[in-house]
């Protein structure tokens, strides 16, 4: 039997450069597959929206994070809360002072006794 003779090498297309999303095209994108969601299946809403399933649970966790952020940064303790944690430092602050004190008189007392200052 004859071998079948090498088809030549046809060049690769490049592979096309990977799309970038701002800010506010990601999360229209997300808001849109969860409202396909209810009418679906996780699945076929994002490939409506024309995206991989990998780059999905990316955003969405992205999403979380930085809304986790803007939580934790944007909400003001209540004014008993901070004036509770004011005097809880002040308290700390007090008991750090002591114990430095109470260590640097011990330090200061054994250099005397090398130093035969006693």
């Amino acid at each position: 039997p004859q071998k079948a003779a090498a088809e030549p090498a046809q060049p690769k297309a490049p592979a096309a450069k990977p799309r970038r999303y701002s800010e506010q095209e990601r999360n229209d994108k997300l808001k849109l597959i969860e409202t396909q969601v209810s009418e679906g299946t996780l699945k076929n809403a994002i490939q409506s929206a024309g995206i991989s399933e990998q780059t999905y649970y990316h955003w969405k966790g992205a999403a979380k994070i930085s809304a986790q952020k803007d939580d934790k940064t944007t909400e003001p303790l209540p004014a008993g809360d901070e004036l509770a944690d004011l005097v809880e430092l002040e308290e700390e602050n007090q008991k750090l002072r002591k114990r430095l004190a109470e260590k640097l008189r011990g330090e200061n007392a054994e250099l005397r006794k090398r130093l035969g200052l006693d």
